[in-house]
């Protein structure tokens, strides 16, 4: 496939069927304006004015068992009802009560188990994103736990969504009644991961409704580095949501029970946006700090929103984001930002310092993606001066892999875009022009192999694969960006762009996925699946 330039294109419900009718060249004269990810939900209850909320850090889960070198977990998934917006009441649906869920913190080499149990009312799969897992714990789509007394129907064994219906059948799938064990030998380098659902055809609203939470590995090495650590090392897991006017969560699945038939309704069929924004569960919060270093443990876990985050003081001066990790951990060096795009799934690691803001001063950490309320993220209040011992080192890591282009055994090309799904002629999203289909086998690679990936999309698509980390080598014939840095596992194509990704397919044989983090693009049939043999 020939690499593209950059063009615009615009990526809303009534482009979809030219784009599948005429092809990427086609879309890409639709517009002479900037994409747009998906339709934006409005909230029906009044929305609290910003930085009020208090940042929640999320609880850090002990083990109910440490024996024979494993840590062992126990997580309950369940409904709850809670206050995300002051005042009001919203059904959620989480892993062991909250939302986000509790986080997970392992070292690095010693292995974990997770046993989750379903008490929800539909078919679950837990995925460890960024980790790196034997394909039985991967969290494959059609690999469910069932809740007590599920008669089966849609999601037994997986069907397939965005209008093509069908129950589709997968002779591969392992599904376990109530609970199942999930064992990460956490045989990788420190990082945040995060979990969430992975429900063939029903990711999004699963991951809307509150499945999702941290995991972080750490070791030795990463400690001794002097980075800020304690109470000024903070996970942010960013998110957007929409509110109804009974207080719940407003999505527009095509059957609200997840039972039956998956999808959005049209208008959304290039990803849900909310009008507020989440931050750890809260809605704008604030969250006081001392003048010193903090380390800013990102995560944008919104199913299609895309955001460039930015930290501006009182007087309008951009705080440096100064990067010292990615998707996969640390950076080979520190690389400074005024700003950082983030596609949904993508993870950075930053430091910040707030040392020569004035006590009572806010700092704002925008997103200039947004507009309205959806332009402010949350806010840092200076609470006080204090000593700080903490630094950024200019070496942060040396094991990072350092591939080749000569390592390649082979080159394989695969275009992300909008199409038909079938014969009903339903609009989805495709690799390589096919919706997935979880009896097919798309890729098959060996075991150590080293490949170079190309990528093209017609409009944003954030493409993860399971399993490995890779390098960016290049976008639309170029050099890769200054975000592009280190280990990623997932990689934001933009509208019309052309990426080159390298990596060791090492860890563990079986059947992994690589797919588009647009929750909404994958439930609608833009995964493949990837057999390491």
């Amino acid at each position: 496939m020939p690499e593209l330039t950059r063009r615009r294109l615009l990526a809303v419900g009534g482009a979809l069927g030219l784009m599948a009718a005429g092809g990427l060249t086609a879309a890409a004269g639709l517009s002479r304006r900037p994409a747009v990810t998906g339709a934006e939900l409005r909230s029906a209850v009044p929305l609290p004015p910003p930085f009020r909320v208090p940042l929640p850090l999320p609880a850090v889960l002990k083990p109910v068992a440490t024996r024979g070198g494993v840590d062992r977990y126990e997580i309950t998934q369940r409904e709850v009802t809670a206050e995300i917006l002051p005042g009001v009441r919203t059904r959620l649906w989480t892993y062991g009560g909250t939302f986000p869920g509790p986080t997970i913190e392992s070292r690095r080499g010693r292995p974990v188990t997770v046993s989750h149990r379903n008490e929800l009312p539909v078919p679950t799969v837990v995925h460890l994103h960024g980790g790196r897992t034997p394909a039985t714990s991967d969290g494959y789509p059609t690999d469910l736990v069932l809740p007590e007394g599920w008669s089966g129907g849609h999601g037994g064994h997986g069907g397939h969504g965005g209008g093509h219906g069908g129950g589709m059948h997968d002779p591969r799938a392992v599904t376990t009644d109530l609970t199942r064990d999930y064992t990460f030998p956490m045989d990788q380098r420190p990082t945040l991961l995060w979990y969430h659902d992975h429900r063939m055809d029903f990711t999004a609203p699963a991951i809307w409704r509150g499945l999702a939470g941290l995991h972080i590995v750490r070791d030795d090495a990463e400690e001794a580095l002097g980075l800020p650590a304690g109470p000024r090392e903070l996970p942010l897991m960013i998110a957007d949501r929409a509110f109804a006017a009974d207080g719940s969560l407003d999505y527009p699945s095509l059957d609200p029970t997840l039972r039956g038939r998956p999808g959005v309704r049209e208008s959304y069929l290039a990803g849900v946006l909310g009008d507020v924004v989440l931050v750890n569960g809260a809605p704008w919060p604030v969250h006081e700090v001392d003048a010193a270093r903090y380390r800013l443990r990102l995560l944008n876990a919104s199913n299609a929103r895309h955001y460039d985050l930015a930290l501006v003081d009182g007087d309008g001066r951009s705080l440096p984001l100064v990067q010292v990790g990615a998707d996969q951990g640390l950076l080979a060096t520190p690389v400074t930002h005024g700003s950082l795009p983030m596609a949904p799934a993508e993870r950075y690691d930053v430091v910040v310092d707030f040392a020569h803001e004035p006590v009572g001063g806010l700092v704002r950490l925008v997103n200039r993606l947004g507009s309205g309320r959806t332009r402010d993220v949350m806010a840092f209040r200076i609470a006080r001066k204090a000593a700080d011992d903490s630094r950024v080192p200019r070496v942060l890591s040396t094991d990072l892999p350092n591939w080749r282009r000569s390592d390649a055994v082979r080159v394989r090309d695969f275009s992300f875009r909008a199409g038909r799904m079938g014969e009903d002629g339903g609009h989805g999203w495709l690799i390589g022009g096919l919706p997935f289909d979880p009896a097919r086998s798309d890729v098959t690679v060996r075991l150590g192999d080293v490949e170079i990936w190309r990528l093209v999309a017609d409009v944003h698509h954030p493409v993860h694969l399971h399993l490995t980390g890779f390098r960016i080598l290049s976008r639309g014939g170029e050099a890769p960006l200054a975000h592009d840095a280190g280990l990623k596992d997932t990689v934001s194509l933009r509208p019309g762009e052309s990426a080159e990704i390298i990596t060791r397919f090492d860890g563990y044989r079986g059947r992994y996925l690589f797919h588009c983090h647009n929750a909404e693009h994958e439930d609608m049939g833009m995964m493949a699946n990837l057999e390491v043999t």
